[in-house]
């Protein structure tokens, strides 16, 4: 399995364990964060070939040689991932235990639609629980990571 750009190879041991559990546990990859362990929270979430995944929900075994991506891994050396630059300029987690979950559905959902309207934001986030209550800024941080990412582009 390809985890962050960097070939792992997976115990036998480890194959029906979940995702969530080997990123944490063996890699100490803490970024990913541990909710709710039933895929509701979205807490969890991490890239499976570029598609937002519940890792608490996901069998090692059901990755296969897939490129996963955490959100250690979103960043590049030479600069952060959009939405990262959106949420540290606009200030957008209170706690910040649900917002690698919420960064990696956001970026997930700007790679599939660069452009998004309010509503399209608020249906591609509604799978990601924020006990605090950030919702408005979570929202505005996606909108304006949107505006980064099409201002690098230009």
């Amino acid at each position: 399995m390809n985890i962050n750009g960097a070939e792992i190879n997976i115990p036998k041991s480890w194959q029906n364990e979940s995702l969530l559990r080997f990123l944490r546990d063996n890699l100490g990859l803490t970024g990913t964060k541990y909710g709710c362990g039933k895929g509701i929270c979205g807490a969890c979430t991490v890239h499976i070939d570029g598609n937002a995944v519940r890792a608490c929900v996901t069998p090692i075994n059901a990755v296969g040689d897939a490129h996963v991506t955490t959100i250690e891994g979103l960043a590049t050396q030479a600069s952060l991932h959009p939405v990262q630059e959106a949420w540290i300029e606009l200030n957008v987690p209170q706690c910040g235990y649900c917002q690698p979950g919420q960064i990696m559905t956001a970026a997930a959902f700007l790679a599939t639609n660069a452009n998004p309207t309010e509503e399209e934001v608020t249906h591609a986030m509604n799978g990601n629980l924020c006990r605090c209550g950030t919702y408005p800024r979570i929202k505005a941080g996606v909108l304006r990571a949107a505006e980064i990412a099409g201002e690098e582009h230009e």
